[in-house]
């Protein structure tokens, strides 16, 4: 039986191919050539005063000249990174949701949780921003000069130390961990809400040590508010060339390197990505931008997309050995 109405049928089914395609052709790259049209929004896995928030939000104001649009960053700590993790993984893969990760969101934490984010399918790597060596610092108070006469204190009288890091599974966790295993001392390590609180509880005695990024505790360590004792990390750092490795101390295995970089959710078009990657280095190649963080103890790096996914599976595999070796585990 034909339907009441056959010409206008034939025509509604003829238009059907039409209208299948236009989702399709709204999400092809045609659509990004005017890219960026609205702000941009880099999430922070970390609170606000880290070396994290700080880098971001120079990265986000050099952005925001050269891309012509407001860039804000949006501060969701928690979970070591994870939920911030999460809520970028699980964004629109549009260009105007970015994430500022680091070798905890993209590195330890799959060591380390069950996570419901993957750092390597989940992402769009864009590029490497920075890496600042780990530095063991001290309260200004504690009697110690070198990282062996801290051990041989704590040796002495272990209830009187404590360290801070900024939460569980955390870099300066992961290494405070390490040195424990290294030096042979038993320190109970005490979790704080991000870098700076962590930061804050040294230099007020709360805790006797820790070990944030050089990046962030440089500015208490000019300031005299910290001592460092020695750095965690395969060189001394040209910021503070007095300070011995604590490798060279006698204090092997504890190399960290706090390496920090951008990234999209995963399927965010390539020509994104890549405009993004150019614009981030052109940024990061500005003497200014270059100063304030050489001056804070970090070393501006710069990478490829392609560079940055390697960067990122190695780090994946490395921490998941190093945790398995160490038997760390979360409380």
């Amino acid at each position: 039986m034909l339907p009441k109405h056959p010409v206008r049928t034939l025509l509604m089914l003829s238009l059907l191919p039409l209208a299948a395609t236009a989702p399709m052709a709204a999400t092809t790259p045609a659509t990004f050539q005017n890219w960026p049209e609205k702000a941009i929004t880099i999430v922070v896995p970390t609170s606000a005063g880290g070396a994290n928030d700080a880098m971001a939000r120079v990265l986000a104001q050099g952005l925001s000249s050269r891309l012509g649009k407001p860039v804000i960053v949006d501060n969701r700590a928690g979970a070591n990174g994870a939920i911030a993790s999460e809520f970028v993984a699980r964004a629109a893969p549009d260009g105007y949701t970015l994430m500022f990760g680091y070798i905890a969101t993209h590195g330890i934490n799959p060591a380390l949780q069950k996570l419901r984010y993957n750092p390597v399918t989940d992402f769009e790597p864009i590029g490497m921003v920075a890496a600042s060596p780990t530095v063991l610092v001290v309260n200004s108070e504690v009697p110690a000069r070198t990282a062996r006469e801290l051990v041989q204190l704590i040796k002495a009288k272990p209830d009187s130390f404590s360290f801070a890091t900024a939460g569980n599974g955390t870099a300066p966790h992961i290494a405070g961990e390490l040195f424990k295993l290294s030096a042979g001392v038993d320190v109970i390590g005490i979790p704080h809400k991000g870098s700076a609180p962590a930061v804050m509880s040294t230099i007020s005695g709360i805790t006797q040590y820790m070990f944030p990024s050089l990046f962030t505790a440089y500015p208490q360590i000019k300031g005299g508010k910290l001592k460092a004792l020695g750095i965690a990390g395969d060189k001394r750092s040209p910021v503070l060339p007095d300070v011995p490795t604590l490798a060279e101390q006698g204090i092997p295995n504890v190399s960290m390197s706090q390496w920090y970089a951008m990234f999209a959710p995963a399927k965010t078009p390539k020509a994104v990505v890549d405009r993004l990657n150019q614009e981030i280095n052109r940024v990061l190649a500005e003497k200014s931008v270059q100063k304030f963080i050489e001056d804070q103890g970090a070393e501006v790096e710069t990478s490829t997309p392609a560079q940055l996914k390697t960067l990122v599976q190695k780090e994946v595999t490395r921490w998941k050995g190093v945790v398995a070796a160490a038997k760390i585990k979360l409380d």
